[in-house]
């Protein structure tokens, strides 16, 4: 990789940093490729990022960055999970994890501090946004439609 591609490179991270609400740091020694693109995939489909990072490179990103306390992570085969959305890069890594011991989740942060592994399988147990919105969907509905089975009862048996 020649100072050109560092340099870009280097940029792209800051940037990513930069956009993002959460950032998973885990270690995925002994993956193999095709379980490294399950985890992409997976992370993928909750809508958030992953990427295998060059330590040297990210630690240099992440100055300046609300993300900074992460510097000290970045030691061996790392990757990042990243995401806007506070839950779904937490969500994938633990699943992910839980499934497959070598992936293994070292920290993360969110806003601007560090959070614990612990802090990180709390959050993945945080259902979803889309999950929230169908329960509250279906706690407003619920009402009408019981009403609705009610009324529509009482007609039936004064028809017959």
């Amino acid at each position: 990789m020649n100072r050109e591609e560092k340099a870009q490179l280097l940029s792209e991270l800051n940037e990513l940093f930069n956009n993002s609400e959460v950032v998973v740091v885990s270690h995925y020694k002994g993956l193999t490729v095709a379980e490294v693109s399950e985890l992409r995939n997976n992370i993928r489909k909750a809508g958030a990022g992953f990427k295998v990072t060059k330590n040297r490179i990210t630690r240099l990103a992440l100055k300046g960055t609300k993300f900074e306390g992460l510097i000290d992570l970045f030691k061996g085969p790392t990757a990042i999970a990243f995401a806007s959305d506070p839950i779904s890069a937490c969500k994938a890594c633990v699943e992910f994890a839980k499934t497959n011991e070598k992936l293994l989740i070292v920290g993360g942060a969110m806003g601007t501090g560090v959070i614990s592994i612990d802090e990180i399988k709390k959050l993945a147990s945080i259902p979803s946004m889309d999950e929230l919105r169908a329960k509250i969907i279906g706690l407003l509905q619920a009402p009408a439609a019981q009403l609705a089975r009610v009324t529509k009862a009482y007609s039936e048996k004064e028809a017959a």
